[in-house]
C-alpha cells in the first residue's frame, strides 16, 4: 500500500503558489494528448464513428492553446485571471482526455471481438456494447462541447501576453552510473563533522549505561550521510560489537520501532517478528542486546512526544556502560526531550563556501570541465551563494545545469526569482523547486506522483512503472523495449537530476529513494491533482483525478468527483456500499487499490470501468472470488492478487485481458489456466505467490514477451521449462523447496538474457545450477539469500563478465569466493551481509584473501532492512 509518511506543512511564503502548481502539468497534458489525436488508433476510430471531421478540429484548437503553455508556467502566477485560464484549461484538456481514452477503449474492444468472436460467441456476448447509433451520437455531442468551451478559451489567450512556444527544448543530460554505497571519496566537506560525532561517540560517560547524541540540522544538509560515514567507520565499528540501524521518519510507534530494531540486529534463528506481540518484541530485544555494548542509530526522527521516547529509551537501556544512540533530525524540540545534555548535541552546519563550490563543480562538470568554462564558473559562483551551504540543494541545481554550456540558461537559474523568497528550515528548498522548472515536460507528472510514494525506503522501477504505465505518462516502448525499460530509462534521467538518491541498476529493475524535502516538493507540486486525504475537506478534492485515503471514516460517497481517475483505499477498508457507489459513479477510474482490504467480493459490475488499467487486490485475505466480469477489462494492464490466501480461482477468461502487462496471483487452484496466460500478447511480469497446490507451469506454451519471473512459497512446484520463457530477464525464487532448480538441463548450458537473478531460502541449493553460465553476457546482478546449505561458489562464476553487483546474504556455510575474481572487471560490489567466514576472510586490508577482490567494494551493513537484504521489493 503507497502511503504518506508525514504531512507536509506548505510554506505561507509558496501559498500564492499553490493555485498554479497543478496547472504547470498542463503542456505535458497537452503534448500526450495530442499524440494520442494523432495516433492511427484514435484516427481509425474516429473514422468508423463518422467523428474524425470534429476530432481534427479539436486537435487543431489544442495545438493552439498548447503553444503558450510553456510561457504561461513562466508568468506572475498571482495573476489571478491567469490562473483562472489555466484552471479552465485544465478541466476541458481531462474532459476531451475522457473522451479520447473512450474511443480508444472502444477501439480495444472491437479488436477483442474481432480476434476472438470470430469463434465465439459467447465472447461477443460478453463485450456487447450499447448501441452503436446512440453511442456515436453521443459522443458527438461531446466532443461538439469541448470544441466550444476550446475555442473560447483559444481566443482568451493573447489577454495575458503570452508568447508560443511548440518545444520543449530542456532536455536532461544524463551522467555516468554509479552505485549507492556510501564512498567518504563522494562526500565533500564534512571531514572534521565525522571526526567529531566519532570522538562524542567514543567519549567516557563516567559510568552511564546509555547516551543519546542527535545530529541537528536543516533539511538537505547532510545528517543521513554523516550518520552513514560515522556508522561504516573501522573505529566505530570495532568499539561497539553491535551495530544498528533504523530509519524511523514519522512513525514512532513503539511497536514498529521494536521491529525495525530487532530486523537490525544479527538474527540467527530467522525470526518473522511482524507476527509477534509488543511483549514478546521487547523482551527479544532487551535479550539481544544484553551483555553488548551497542550503537543504535535513528535516522530522521519526528517525535516530539517525550512519553514515546521515555517508553523506548525504557526498554533498550539494559545497562551495557557506554552503549549509544545517534539520532538525526531537523527539530531542536526533539534533541530535548531525548534527555540529552546541549554539549552532547551536534549542530550540523552548512558547508563552507570552498566546498560547496567543490560540491556543485562535481555535479555540474564532467570531471576536469570546468576549467574550459571560465565564465561559468564565475555565474556557478554566484548560483552556489544562494543554496546557502546546503549540500542538496548545491548537487540538485548542480546537476539540472551538467553539460549545459549556454551562459543564458545559467544566467536564467541565477537570477530566478524564487531564490528571493525567504528560507526557513521547514520549507521546501528553492533550489529544488528551481530544479524541478527545468525539468522536460514528460517528466514533470512522473515527478509529482512521488507524492504517493514512502519517503526514505526502497522503490523499484517495477512498481513504479506499473503506476506510471497505468496513468498514461509512459511514452510508447521502442522495437524490443518494456515498459519497465521505459520507466528505467525516465528514473535514471530524475537521478540525473539529483531527485533520486541510492539508485542503483540491477539489470531488469532498479532501486532508489526519495529524499523527504524530495516527497514534500512532489506533494506541493502535485497539489489540486494528486491529493492525500486525511480529514474531510471538499475544497481538497472535489477537483482532484487522484485520491489516497488515509483512514476508514473517509470512505463516504461525497468524496467521489466523477472525473476521479485513480484512489487508494486505506488499509482495512470493508465499506461495500462506497465501493459499489465509486464503481457506478466514476466511470473514468484507470486506477483502483484495494491493498490490504477485507472485502470477500468484488461488485459484478466492475466489467463495465472500460477505463480501468491497474487492479490491486493485494493481501485481501477475505476475498473468496473474483466476477468473471473483471476479464472484460480489455484496458488493464495491472492485476495484483498477491496474497489473496482464500481466492479458490481465477476469473474465467483471463486470455481476453490483451492489455494485461503485470499479473501477480495467489490462488487455490491445482492448475493454472496456462493456454489463456499464453494468449496475453502483452504480458511482461508474472509473479506466484503461495500458491501451494501448483505442481508444474508452462507445460506446452511458449511466453515469448515475458520478461519477469517471481516464484514465491509455492509448496508443491516442482517443473517449470525456462527454455519456454526465451526473453526472460529477472528471475526470483524463493520458498519453493520442490523446485528442480537444474531444469532438468543437467550440465547443460541455456543461453538466456538473464539480467537479475535472486534465489532465496532454497535449502537444497549447495552450488549453482550450471545453466546460469548460459548468462554471462547479460547477468548483472545476482542475489543469494538465506541459502543455509550453499557451499560453495563455482569456479566458472568468473566467466559471468557482465555481472556487477554480487551478493551472498545470510549464506554461514559458504567460506570463499573464486579465486580468479579479478577476472569480474564490471563487479562493483559484493555483499556479504550474515555470512561471517566470507566476511573474516576477505574484509578489506586484513582479510587473509582480500587480495582477490581488492577491486570491489566488500559490503557487510549490520543496518540493512528486511526490505533491503532481499534486494527486491518483489520479494
Amino acid at each position: 500500500m503507497i502511503q504518506l509518511q508525514k504531512p507536509l506543512s506548505i510554506p505561507f511564503l509558496f501559498l500564492p503558489l499553490l493555485k498554479l502548481m497543478a496547472e504547470s502539468l498542463l503542456f505535458s497534458s497537452a503534448e500526450s494528448l495530442l499524440g494520442k489525436l494523432a495516433s492511427a488508433a484514435l484516427q481509425e476510430a474516429s473514422l468508423a464513428f463518422g467523428v474524425h471531421r470534429h476530432l481534427q478540429h479539436m486537435k487543431e484548437t489544442m495545438g493552439l492553446i498548447r503553444g503558450v503553455l510553456l510561457d504561461a508556467e513562466k508568468k506572475n502566477p498571482q495573476s489571478s485571471a491567469l490562473s483562472e485560464w489555466l484552471t479552465q484549461i485544465k478541466r476541458v484538456f481531462s474532459d476531451a482526455e475522457d473522451i479520447v481514452d473512450d474511443f480508444e477503449c472502444e477501439a480495444l474492444r472491437k479488436h477483442v471481438v474481432n480476434t476472438y468472436g470470430s469463434c465465439s460467441r459467447k465472447v461477443r456476448r460478453f463485450f456487447s456494447s450499447s448501441n452503436p447509433v446512440v453511442y456515436r451520437l453521443r459522443m458527438a455531442h461531446h466532443i461538439q462541447d469541448i470544441n466550444t468551451r476550446l475555442a473560447k478559451l483559444a481566443a482568451q489567450r493573447s489577454m495575458f501576453g503570452l508568447q508560443v512556444i511548440h518545444l520543449d527544448t530542456r532536455v536532461v543530460h544524463v551522467r555516468e552510473m554509479t552505485h549507492s554505497h556510501v564512498n567518504p571519496s563522494n562526500v565533500i566537506g564534512r571531514e572534521d563533522d565525522k571526526q567529531e560525532i566519532i570522538k562524542l561517540l567514543l567519549k567516557d560517560d563516567h559510568g552511564q549505561s546509555l547516551s543519546v547524541i542527535p545530529i541537528v540540522g536543516m533539511g538537505g544538509s547532510g545528517k543521513t550521510t554523516l550518520a552513514k560515514l560515522v556508522f561504516n567507520d573501522a573505529t566505530i565499528n570495532a568499539c561497539f560489537p553491535l551495530r544498528m540501524w533504523v530509519c524511523v521518519s514519522n512513525d514512532f510507534e513503539l511497536r514498529n520501532v521494536l521491529i525495525k530494531i530487532l530486523n537490525s540486529a544479527p538474527n540467527p534463528n530467522r525470526e518473522n517478528f511482524n507476527n509477534f506481540e509488543t511483549e514478546q518484541l521487547q523482551i527479544h530485544l532487551r535479550n539481544t542486546l544484553e551483555g553488548q555494548k551497542s550503537l543504535l542509530v535513528l535516522d530522521d526522527v519526528w517525535n516530539e512526544d517525550r512519553a514515546r521516547w521515555d517508553e523506548l529509551r525504557e526498554i533498550i537501556d539494559v545497562g551495557v556502560e557506554g552503549s549509544k544512540i545517534l539520532v538525526t533530525t531537523r527539530s531542536h524540540k526533539v534533541a530535548a526531550i531525548m534527555h540529552t545534555k546541549s554539549s552532547n548535541s551536534y549542530l550540523l552546519g552548512c558547508l563552507s563556501d570552498e566546498n560547496s563550490r567543490s560540491l556543485f563543480v562535481k555535479y555540474a562538470f564532467e570531471d576536469g570541465d570546468e576549467m574550459k568554462h571560465p565564465q561559468l564558473l564565475k555565474i556557478g559562483e554566484e548560483i552556489v551563494n544562494k543554496c546557502g551551504g546546503l549540500p542538496l540543494a548545491v548537487k540538485t541545481v548542480g546537476s539540472s545545469l551538467f553539460s549545459r554550456v549556454e551562459e543564458r540558461e545559467w544566467e536564467s537559474v541565477r537570477d530566478n526569482e524564487i531564490w528571493n523568497l525567504q528560507q526557513n528550515e521547514k520549507d521546501i528548498l528553492p533550489a529544488l523547486k528551481l530544479s524541478y522548472d527545468q525539468l522536460p515536460s514528460y517528466l514533470k507528472p512522473c515527478f509529482a506522483s512521488f507524492s504517493l510514494f514512502p519517503e526514505d525506503t526502497f522503490l523499484f522501477s517495477s512498481q513504479v512503472c506499473m503506476l506510471w504505465g497505468a496513468l498514461g505518462f509512459l511514452p510508447p516502448p521502442k522495437a524490443s523495449e518494456s515498459m519497465t525499460d521505459v520507466t528505467t530509462q525516465l528514473l535514471h534521467e530524475l537521478w540525473s537530476r539529483s531527485f533520486l538518491s541510492e539508485y542503483e541498476d540491477l539489470g531488469g529493475d532498479c532501486r532508489f529513494k526519495l529524499h523527504d524535502l524530495v516527497v514534500d516538493l512532489a506533494v506541493y507540486i502535485a497539489k489540486g491533482e494528486f491529493e492525500i486525504i486525511q480529514n474531510h475537506n471538499p475544497n481538497l478534492y472535489k477537483n482532484a483525478h487522484h485520491l489516497l485515503l488515509m483512514n476508514n471514516n473517509l470512505l463516504d460517497q461525497a468524496l467521489l468527483p466523477s472525473s476521479l481517475r485513480s484512489i487508494f483505499f486505506p488499509n482495512g477498508a470493508n465499506n461495500e456500499d462506497f465501493l459499489n457507489t465509486l464503481v457506478s459513479r466514476c466511470k473514468f477510474l484507470s486506477v483502483l487499490i484495494l491493498d490490504l482490504c477485507e472485502y470477500e467480493s468484488l461488485p459484478r459490475c466492475i466489467g463495465k470501468l472500460k477505463h480501468l488499467r491497474y487492479l490491486s487486490l493485494s493481501n485481501n485475505e477475505n476475498l473468496t472470488e473474483l466476477p468473471d466480469s473483471v476479464c472484460k477489462l480489455q484496458n488493464l494492464q495491472v492485476l495484483n492478487l498477491k496474497g489473496c490466501i482464500k481466492l479458490q480461482k481465477l476469473p474465467e477468461g483471463l486470455g481476453n485481458l490483451i492489455s494485461l502487462r503485470h499479473l501477480f496471483i495467489t490462488t487455490k487452484q491445482p492448475v493454472f489456466p496456462e493456454k489463456e496466460v499464453a494468449s496475453l500478447t502483452s504480458i511482461e511480469d508474472l509473479r506466484f505467490y503461495h500458491c501451494d497446490n501448483l505442481e508444474s507451469l508452462f507445460k506446452g506454451i511458449l511466453l515469448l514477451t515475458l520478461k519477469g519471473l517471481t516464484l514465491i512459497d509455492c509448496k508443491s512446484l516442482k517443473t517449470v521449462p525456462f527454455h519456454a520463457i526465451k526473453n526472460l530477464e529477472v528471475l526470483v525464487i524463493a520458498e519453493c523447496n520442490k523446485l528442480e532448480l537444474s531444469m532438468g538441463l543437467s550440465n547443460e548450458i541455456l543461453y538466456s538474457r538473464l539480467k537479475l537473478l535472486i534465489l532465496r531460502d532454497l535449502p537444497s541449493l549447495v552450488r549453482l545450477p550450471r545453466w546460469l553460465q548460459g548468462s554471462a553476457n547479460s547477468l548483472q546482478s545476482l542475489g543469494i539469500v538465506d541459502c543455509l546449505n550453499l557451499e560453495e561458489l563455482p569456479d566458472w562464476l568468473p566467466t559471468l563478465n557482465c555481472l556487477q553487483r554480487l551478493s551472498v546474504l545470510n549464506c554461514p556455510n559458504l567460506l570463499s569466493v573464486p579465486h580468479n575474481m579479478l577476472h569480474l572487471t564490471n563487479l562493483k560490489v559484493i555483499n556479504v551481509t550474515g555470512s561471517f567466514e566470507l566476511w573474516k576472510r576477505y574484509r578489506p586490508e586484513i582479510g587473509q584473501d582480500w587480495h582477490n577482490i581488492s577491486h570491489v567494494n566488500l559490503v557487510w551493513d549490520d543496518y540493512q532492512s528486511e526490505n533491503e537484504k532481499e534486494l527486491t521489493v518483489k520479494i
